[in-house]
């Protein structure tokens, strides 16, 4: 496994932003907007992690949803913890075994969730191109939330 990313949904990304940067020498590295959903991803990195690894450096995601004007409650702001992995189906497996639910199962070999104790989600990336969807995990259903 390899960590990814842990994401903050944020009201006002660019006080955000400067808060990283300035008071913990981060630096934005990628940004992505999509109109549709109406919402900016900011991808911040600690410089020195982006000169050890480039774009693969240890990130912190910074979600702004551009309708959102109140607070978020809390826990809220926290989105969740990333991880890659060689294969999500084995891992999915031996979480399943270990008594762990998965919230959101791998139906397309790429992604999927659980939670911790604490309820803090986790999200598992499958490396690389998304393996081929199979039984039992392509038609398992949703649980509660991620």
């Amino acid at each position: 496994m390899r960590y990814l990313h842990a994401m903050i949904r944020v009201l006002d990304p660019k006080k955000t932003i400067s808060f990283f940067c300035e008071n913990f020498e981060m630096k934005v590295i990628s940004e992505r907007q999509n109109e549709s959903a109406r919402f900016t991803l900011y991808f911040l990195a600690f410089s020195d992690d982006v000169d050890r690894f480039g774009e693969e450096a240890p990130k912190i995601e910074l979600t702004h949803n551009w309708d959102e004007t109140i607070a978020y409650s809390s826990g809220r702001s926290f989105g969740h913890l990333a991880f890659e992995v060689e294969n999500i189906y084995s891992v999915c497996e031996r979480l399943k075994k270990n008594g762990v639910d998965l919230l959101r199962p791998p139906r397309d070999g790429k992604m999927a969730f659980v939670k911790t104790p604490d309820q803090i989600s986790i999200e598992l990336l499958q490396a690389g191109s998304p393996l081929e969807p199979l039984n039992p995990w392509k038609d398992m259903p949703n649980q509660g939330s991620w």
